[in-house]
């Protein structure tokens, strides 16, 4: 049913009946993010005399079905009855290509002629399909003329969330990818690891299935500042064929999942299944509060590398990005001072500290990683001892890793805490819901500028993109978790696709009361103080 595509330019050209209307039309556009150029001219498409083809170019049936089932589904909205399925496709090649698009943008057009996306790859067309599916009213169905033409200002645009603290339903996890697709995210950071849970099957190990995956109970309020626990055994993990399924329904959307597997520290869960991967072979349990902790990966003994190892292989296997996180932050150095193991190897590799340690082990795994022809992202703190030799470097405690990690000619992910952790509170109304701390309103989130001042014209290439960060140590639900997202994702969205001179936020506010009303219609449980800023916006208050 589904052919491969050979050649790489797509079109994808749908004739439908039109009609002429005379109407504000700009106030009819609320795409997010907003497109790097669009005009519109006077007149109307009208969704209910649609009654013609599909003309699909170089792309898989799936993408004309895509876009069938939207009609359908606005058909179906209306009360109309829709038309059978099956429309008319022509699969063709044209190899003519847009090199302003690149590989992820597209050309959009409503005209008298009927609509037209184009784009250098399928997952340009993708993206257009999402901004025409934003083209259409949530009430009525015409569509006001319009040419727009699209493309990204960065190519990693990410979003992460962790389900270690607290896991998620295999259904949350695609509805999540399902929304960061729609606003042209590309990058799904998945967290697996932690102190407080195990979540990835991994057969060579089965006890971290057994023990890893599970915490006795969870501390109950902000850890550090409550000695009470709900007495609760918690936990669970996603077999590898539950991953198979994700990654297959993230590629259907063109979003690359990136996996990580913390090390050296945040391995409490890992340890507490196997305590000789440790310095002193503690007998420890998963944790069962929040925060850092001692217990740390020892990188004196070979075991922990072949563990490790055994584990990337079986991660490697299953996820076929080019990318694989392996953490490297908040890994205090108390165990490994004290390890025997430790300090022998660092005597025998004529290492200055246990900083250079851990450049010693990150170092290691890279080697290991690169070897399987892939390359790792890690946390900021990956910096410090030295730097491995292609390691992607993940800023996040401010701008300055990312910084110093470009002026070293490396490539970076900026996510610094300020504008990018969206387990901060967002208001500071009394009536939020408990937040990690912080506070990063949706404003400040739109406020952010991913190139740093600092750097010269050539550093910033090695600039890739930007990321929010969900950690999930006081986010128990799905709900709770779509909250603290929604609408800061829209923003982050506009901040790496959209031009930075084509950013108003006041534009972005305007566009944001029908996007809204989108999300809801998408069931998301989104948050509201937006809604104040808009309503302001509309009725502004008398100065006393």
């Amino acid at each position: 049913m589904v052919k491969s595509i050979v050649l790489s330019f797509l079109s994808l050209c749908i004739v439908i009946p039109v009609t002429a209307q005379r109407s504000n039309q700009a106030s009819q556009i609320n795409i997010v993010p907003r497109p790097v150029a669009l005009t519109t001219s006077k007149g109307s498409l009208d969704l209910t005399k649609r009654a013609s083809f599909i003309e699909l170019t170089g792309a898989d049936t799936a993408i004309a079905e895509l876009f069938s089932k939207f009609l359908e589904a606005k058909d179906n909205e209306a009360g109309r009855t829709p038309k059978a399925k099956g429309f008319p496709v022509k699969l063709g090649v044209n190899t003519v290509r847009n090199q302003t698009l690149g590989n992820e943008g597209y050309t959009l057009s409503v005209s008298k002629k009927g609509i037209s996306i184009q784009a250098n790859t399928e997952a340009g067309l993708f993206y257009g399909i999402q901004t025409f599916i934003q083209l259409t009213p949530l009430q009525g169905t015409k569509i006001p003329f319009v040419e727009i033409t699209d493309y990204p200002r960065f190519g990693y645009r990410g979003l992460h969330l962790d389900v270690c603290r607290h896991i998620f339903p295999i259904e949350f996890v695609k509805k999540y990818i399902d929304l960061l697709a729609k606003h042209k995210f590309n990058r799904f950071h998945w967290h697996l690891t932690d102190d407080q849970g195990w979540r990835i099957e991994i057969k060579k190990y089965p006890k971290l299935q057994e023990i890893a995956a599970y915490r006795n109970e969870t501390v109950i309020g902000h850890a550090g500042h409550s000695n009470k626990y709900d007495g609760k055994r918690y936990g669970g993990f996603y077999t590898q064929e539950e991953i198979k399924e994700v990654i297959a329904y993230a590629a259907a959307r063109y979003v690359t999942i990136v996996p990580e597997i913390e090390m050296p520290g945040h391995a409490q869960a890992a340890i507490a299944a196997y305590p000789e991967l440790g310095c002193q072979g503690d007998q420890i349990q998963t944790a069962t509060t929040f925060g850092v902790f001692d217990p740390i990966f020892c990188a004196g003994q070979e075991g922990t590398f072949t563990f490790l190892e055994n584990v990337l292989t079986e991660v490697m296997d299953l996820f076929p990005g080019t990318y694989i996180h392996i953490g490297g932050d908040e890994a205090p150095k108390t165990r490994w001072k004290a390890c025997p193991h430790c300090q022998k190897r660092i005597k025998d590799n004529t290492l200055k500290d246990e900083h250079e340690l851990q450049s010693y082990f990150i170092n290691r795994i890279e080697k290991f990683v690169n070897s399987k022809g892939r390359q790792i992202i890690g946390w900021d703190e990956i910096l410090e001892g030295g730097l491995a030799p292609n390691a992607t470097v993940m800023s996040w405690r401010g701008e300055e890793g990312g910084i110093a990690a470009a002026k070293q000619k490396h490539d970076v992910i900026m996510t610094p805490g300020n504008w990018c952790y969206f387990d901060h509170y967002q208001d500071t109304s009394k009536t939020e819901p408990m937040a990690i701390g912080g506070l990063t309103p949706v404003r400040e989130v739109y406020t952010y500028e991913p190139l740093p001042a600092q750097l010269n014209a050539d550093e910033t290439k090695h600039i890739l993109g930007a990321q929010a960060n969900l950690w999930t140590e006081y986010i128990l639900s799905p709900e709770h978790a779509e909250y603290m997202v929604y609408p800061r994702a829209c923003a982050l969205a506009e901040v790496v696709w959209s031009p930075k001179e084509n950013r108003d936020y006041l534009d972005f506010l305007q566009r944001m009361e029908t996007h809204l009303k989108r999300l809801k219609n998408w069931n998301v449980n989104c948050a509201t103080h937006l809604e104040k800023e808009i309503e302001y916006l509309k009725n502004p208050q008398p100065k006393k």
